[in-house]
């Protein structure tokens, strides 16, 4: 009896040891709101950042692409020690790295020491971001409620790149664009405070080592195509300046493919891309994150370079898309069970297709109704809608113990696309543009940039269709 008793306490003592599900869904979110809104923020403050420290239009792209390679080349990496070493744990140390680097960020006083505080933020970002995830997936079973779990993190994360306008616009008018880093300095300080108290520990440990090697070669073969790729603004793509480091990164990431293929504890099993699921859902992630990610980097230099708006209008200005996004999310599960993912996928991405061919008859006096706001919406409904089915397949069929890798990949993908993208969608731009840089001709270059990525998301759209499987391995 006494033993029972012993173990009806401990019990319920574990009981009242572990957080609701909604809190911990909460606390993540707040983790990946901070990740995914410096992305974005950081936009609206590019003009006053070129006159604060002396960036030319490379420096500026790669205040965007430095913390975006920094996060999609250590992705991998953070999700594996996640399940090595514990994903509360990864969460505190990610998101301790991130707010240590935006005080430096924030406190700048040469372009170099920008952009370094921006890469090590990406480095914090992907120690984080994968915990946010698998800790949602771990808290609530699979099903329906998983899925709207999902969507909740989607919406969250969506809203947070969305946001990243007007909130960057609000600091920048009101105060500095020193505070589109500063401010994550209380908010981070603030979410970590209730990550320590209220989430528990959980791993799949198994004794194996990081690959480290693996998360180099990546990261060094991402950051090698993309300044390749920026290269071909100034350049042109036949000059060695572009060719010896577009080469040298294609061949650093066959190395990292070659290295994975051989190594014990593989930072990437390849394996894993034998599910259809996890592969279809990344590389249409892949596709999607090149078209989309340049949207909010565009929109912002198009209302403040050629109308005329302050960061401020500028911020307001994407406000409706910001909703857009985060109704999109919400939206998502409800088609889900209706539709299945893959045509809800599909439909999203046609749904963006549609704004971005819109944004991209754009004139050097465009009206905000017919210029901005209503292609936006059309752009971030769709994104929305189409993200979370994504997620949904990405993360199905996984074995427990790669959660945080899945987890890892899906951001990667996402992130790593959105990086190369934008250093590609700029050098098109620029392209186009020319040096005159008047209103009509940058105008001219933004909307070309716009067409490619409308054919990106149609030629998306088919291989979602043709590969993606009708649904997740739990609704079957």
């Amino acid at each position: 009896m006494a033993h029972m008793l012993e173990t009806t306490d401990t019990a319920r003592g574990s009981a009242r040891a572990t957080p609701p599900a909604w809190l911990v869904v909460a606390l993540a979110c707040a983790g990946q709101f901070l990740v995914v809104l410096d992305i974005s923020v950081v936009n609206v403050a590019l003009p006053s950042m070129r006159g604060g420290l002396a960036l030319d239009e490379q420096g500026l792209q790669w205040v965007v692409n430095a913390y975006a390679i920094a996060f999609a080349g250590f992705m991998l990496l953070g999700g594996r020690a996640g399940d090595l070493y514990g994903r509360k744990r990864m969460f505190l140390v990610g998101l301790g790295l991130f707010t240590l680097a935006s005080l430096a960020g924030g406190l700048a006083q040469d372009g170099w020491q920008l952009l370094l505080a921006r890469a090590v933020q990406g480095l914090g970002a992907a120690v984080l971001a994968p915990s946010t995830l698998t800790l949602v997936t771990s808290a609530v079973p699979e099903g329906a409620a998983r899925a709207r779990a999902i969507a909740t993190w989607t919406a969250v994360g969506a809203g947070g790149g969305a946001a990243g306008g007007f909130v960057g616009g609000v600091l920048v008018e009101a105060l500095s664009w020193r505070w589109v880093l500063l401010i994550n300095v209380p908010v981070g300080a603030l979410v970590l405070a209730g990550a320590a108290r209220w989430l528990t520990e959980s791993r799949a440990g198994d004794g194996r080592r990081l690959d480290l090697p693996g998360a180099l070669l990546v990261t060094a073969g991402l950051a090698t195509l993309a300044y390749g790729i920026s290269q071909t603004e100034s350049e042109g793509w036949t000059a060695a300046a572009t060719l010896v480091p577009l080469c040298a990164g294609l061949v650093l990431l066959a190395l990292f493919l070659l290295a994975e293929a051989r190594a014990k504890a593989p930072l990437m099993p390849l394996g894993l891309l034998r599910l259809r699921s996890v592969a279809s859902a990344n590389v249409a992630m892949l596709i999607s994150g090149s078209a989309m990610f340049c949207m909010w980097f565009f929109m912002t230099l198009y209302a403040q370079n050629v109308l005329g708006y302050t960061p401020l209008e500028a911020g307001l200005a994407l406000v409706p898309s910001s909703l857009a996004v985060v109704i999109g999310s919400k939206l998502a599960p409800r088609l889900m069970r209706a539709a299945g993912p893959r045509t809800v996928a599909v439909l999203g991405t046609l749904i963006a297709a549609t704004g971005f061919g819109w944004q991209s008859t754009m004139t050097a006096d465009g009206a905000y109704l017919t210029a901005i706001m209503f292609p936006g919406i059309l752009m971030m409904l769709g994104a929305g809608i189409a993200a979370t089915p994504l997620a949904s397949l990405a993360t199905s069929g996984a074995a427990p113990e790669e959660a945080g890798l899945v987890s890892g990949l899906v951001n990667t993908s996402r992130t790593m696309g959105g990086s190369l993208g934008l250093a590609i969608m700029s050098t098109i731009a620029a392209a186009h543009t020319g040096p005159a840089r008047t209103p009509h001709s940058l105008t001219e270059g933004y909307a070309l940039a716009f067409r490619t990525s409308t054919a990106l998301l149609v030629a998306g759209a088919v291989v979602m269709w043709l590969w993606l499987p009708r649904r997740t391995k739990e609704e079957r």
